[in-house]
């Protein structure tokens, strides 16, 4: 929207982000990273400078050329001379050297500063990826994906965009506004004073009217929000929507919400829509005053008619860099905000390195034991409260229990996804806190609920759990984990793509593939969540097989869902509310008539 004298105006309806800290998220901006920029960042500010001033000259010189025109003209009518064409070469000439050297100051400072700002968000993004890694995993529990990544992503974009366009701005802005005053002074303080007084007049309009839109920007943001939620909610249920002749009702709703919108919308637009015609306004009475200042000065010959052209041209100039500080401090506003999620991200506790030197789960056969462990993901609130178990190397161990038990809890706790509130987990009679993180799960597999596999190929995805295994290796995993002969009805065999989706197999042959790619890093400790709730029995059985191919002469632990596939495991947990409540074979649980066969029981009631 244009502003006084025609400069761009504010942004429309935009909602401008502030940072919490300003101030100290600006010091560690400038100190961890600009800093390092300090010599490119200074070259950009001369250049920027040298950029501005060589164009500010321009209308000044172009104004000369006007004069010595209308002289000539006037030499001509009068009968003693004509227009001197060389020395308006000359003038022209030097103008074009000066926009040329203007442009090339531009082009300079803008290949430089664009350079400085992808080498800092590299830099950022690095130190963002090595950071995620040394996160603990509480911290990923407590926020969303979206919000991990909207840091990543949006917030660096932001910064890098920002970062490029309003550091040279702001500097070329207040040269601009500096030299266009002074040029104009040197021209006619009278008629700078004229230029002047319009501009306030200006500024306390646009702000009425900005101030009368922004309720109703607000507005239409939020019904808009409403009409979006709407339409998504609604198609995301079509077919419940069309089932239960929800239609109609759907619509008055959407009719509803899409009113309001199209009520706050027109009005937002409509006040917004009024700057450019007042401002145009405002701005025809500066010129106006401009013109008639500058004929009379001009008769009187304080000033010649080329100066009224340069003074005109930079009248008009003078309120963009107004208008361009504006946009600019909404960027800067906009980019610390972004810089300040950054930094708190970067600032999060990380894991507390534990491990003792030298240590190494070399050798290691995989007897594990629990010792009075003791856990609760906040402090106030402990789940696992006194968890006792021994677990030989090569058995297989089933964890039971209610939803909330405490079964996934005990899983993480074996991996150090969390470390145990108090007591110890043992391996071998060695405190798994001795060894670094990294290193302990090389001893353990997992086939989860819940597959992952990436964008890539089959032989890829199998390959994720030892990227140096040979083709023959990966054929024999595939082949104990049931897939190898699916893999070879593909298009292209293990070279066939999974797309990011993994939405062109079925969730039967995903798990088989997360099992092959377990079977292949050879664990010598297994943690097995049940997948098979939502597959069909032919595929559970191919599943079933793998797994017990996988398992064979490794200890393994089972999140059991359903207790009729843990009857022959050696050693059944029962936990409720936090603690083992029962231990022991399916026979000897069943034997006791305790909590185990009321729970075995109740689930093959609901089967049958």
């Amino acid at each position: 929207m244009p502003g006084p004298m025609g400069g761009p105006g504010p942004m429309k309806g935009r909602v401008v982000e502030t940072a919490k800290d300003f101030k100290g998220t600006t010091k560690k901006l400038l100190k961890n990273y600009l800093s390092q920029y300090k010599i490119g960042i200074i070259i950009v500010i001369i250049f920027a400078i040298g950029s501005t001033i060589f164009s500010i000259v321009g209308p000044k010189i172009l104004g000369n050329a006007t004069t010595e025109i209308f002289n000539g003209l006037v030499s001509k009518i009068s009968g003693n001379g004509g227009i001197d064409f060389n020395k308006i070469g000359m003038i022209l000439l030097t103008l074009l050297g000066l926009y040329l050297i203007s442009a090339l100051f531009s082009f300079i400072q803008g290949f430089l500063m664009t350079g400085i700002a992808q080498k800092l968000t590299y830099r950022m993004r690095k130190d963002l990826s090595i950071k995620i890694n040394k996160l603990p995993m509480n911290y990923f529990d407590k926020r969303t994906n979206g919000e991990v990544l909207s840091v990543i992503t949006n917030d660096i974009d932001t910064l890098s965009m920002n970062l490029n366009q309003s550091i040279t701005q702001i500097i070329t802005s207040i040269c601009t506004i500096i030299g266009i005053f002074v040029m104009m002074l040197s021209i006619s303080w009278q008629m700078t004073l004229i230029s002047l007084v319009v501009i306030p007049l200006g500024g306390l309009l646009v702000k009425i009217i900005v101030g009368k839109s922004q309720k109703y920007f607000s507005k239409q943001q939020e019904y808009l929000g409403h009409v979006n939620g709407q339409v998504e909610e609604v198609f995301s249920g079509l077919t419940i929507v069309k089932a239960f002749n929800g239609e109609e009702d759907a619509s008055q709703t959407f009719a509803k919400a899409n009113a309001e919108l199209y009520r706050s919308g027109w009005k937002s637009q409509f006040l917004s829509g009024l700057m450019h015609p007042v401002m145009n306004f405002i701005s025809n009475i500066g010129y106006v005053g401009v013109a008639v200042a500058g004929g009379y000065l001009a008769i009187n010959g304080t000033i010649t008619v080329g100066n009224i052209q340069s003074f005109i041209q930079y009248n008009k100039q003078f309120t963009q860099p107004i208008n361009q500080i504006a946009q600019v401090s909404s960027m800067i506003q906009a980019m610390i905000a972004a810089a300040e999620r950054v930094f708190e991200f970067l600032e999060e506790d990380e894991e507390i390195e534990t491990a003792k030197e030298n240590s190494s789960v070399e050798g290691l056969k995989g007897n594990v034991t629990f010792e009075h462990v003791r856990f609760g993901y906040n402090p106030d609130n402990i789940i696992i409260k006194d968890f006792n178990a021994i677990v030989h190397e090569g058995q297989k161990i089933a964890i039971v229990g209610p939803t909330g038990a405490g079964k996934t809890t005990m899983v993480k706790l074996l991996m150090r996804f969390y470390d145990v509130t108090d007591g110890k987990i043992l391996v071998d009679g060695h405190n798994i806190k001795d060894f670094k993180r990294g290193e302990l799960r090389q001893m353990f597999g997992m086939v989860l609920q819940d597959t992952w596999l990436f964008g890539g190929t089959v032989k890829e995805n199998i390959k994720y759990s030892k990227e140096d295994a040979t083709d023959d290796e990966v054929i024999q995993a595939a082949k104990a984990a049931h897939i190898h002969h699916f893999i070879k009805t593909l298009p292209n065999g293990y070279n066939s793509e999974i797309n990011e989706e993994s939405s062109n197999i079925s969730a039967g042959q995903k798990q088989l593939l997360t099992i092959a790619r377990v079977i292949l890093a050879d664990p010598k400790i297994l943690i097995l969540d049940e997948a098979t709730s939502s597959i069909d029995t032919r595929t559970e059985i191919e599943i079933q097989k793998a797994m017990d191919n996988l398992m064979e002469g490794r200890t393994s632990f089972i999140i059991a869902h359903r207790l009729s596939t843990i009857k022959n495991a050696d050693l059944i947990l029962v936990m409720n509310h936090g603690d083992i409540v029962e231990q022991g074979t399916h026979e000897e649980l069943l034997a006791k008539g305790g909590f185990y066969e009321k729970l075995y029981n109740s689930q093959f009631d609901e089967e049958e």
